[in-house]
């Protein structure tokens, strides 16, 4: 069974597959036949893989900044296993993340590239999370306890102030 993709039922697919015109003339008519199916396979595979390449590479940043497994599964809020699978080399190929959880991978990504940015020794762009701070945001806390708690606004706020010491102005 075939769906036409022209005029009023351009919006509806009845079958697995969607026609769709390409090109049309007075003597021949082309169009291109797409399996529904494959349209909703390809579109999802490559956000999947993307995240769980996100995530491996914020676990492992977390992992050098010296995260607890606590904090950075209340940093990334995913749960104990899936932060654990994410740890190991071979264990994580593709994962659903929602909105939330993409925004503070992101943000822990985006952290790091601040710190390399700003400092040129390893010591600082993997221990400055760690160590105390007296801004008034952390109160001689370190941006990780800060974090730990696996509040957004956390995430967000230290994000914004390394985003500042490197220069961005929001």
């Amino acid at each position: 069974a075939w769906a036409r993709y022209s005029g009023v039922d351009r919006h509806l697919v009845t079958s697995m597959y969607l026609q769709i015109p390409i090109y049309r003339s007075s003597i021949c008519r082309y169009t291109l036949n797409v399996d529904v199916n494959m349209l909703k396979l390809t579109a999802t595979a490559p956000e999947k893989t993307t995240a769980a390449t996100g995530l491996r590479a914020a676990v492992a940043i977390l992992d050098k900044w010296g995260a607890t497994g606590e904090q950075g599964e209340a940093i990334l809020r995913v749960s104990h296993s899936t932060y654990a699978r994410a740890k190991r080399t071979d264990g994580l190929a593709a994962i659903n993340l929602d909105r939330d959880q993409l925004t503070r991978v992101s943000f822990v990504l985006n952290m790091h590239g601040a710190l390399r940015t700003v400092f040129d020794n390893p010591e600082n762009i993997y221990g400055f999370m760690r160590m105390p701070n007296e801004n008034a945001f952390f109160l001689g806390r370190s941006p990780l306890e800060v974090m730990g708690s696996g509040d957004i606004v956390a995430v967000y706020e230290t994000f914004r102030r390394l985003d500042v010491l490197r220069g961005s102005q929001w």
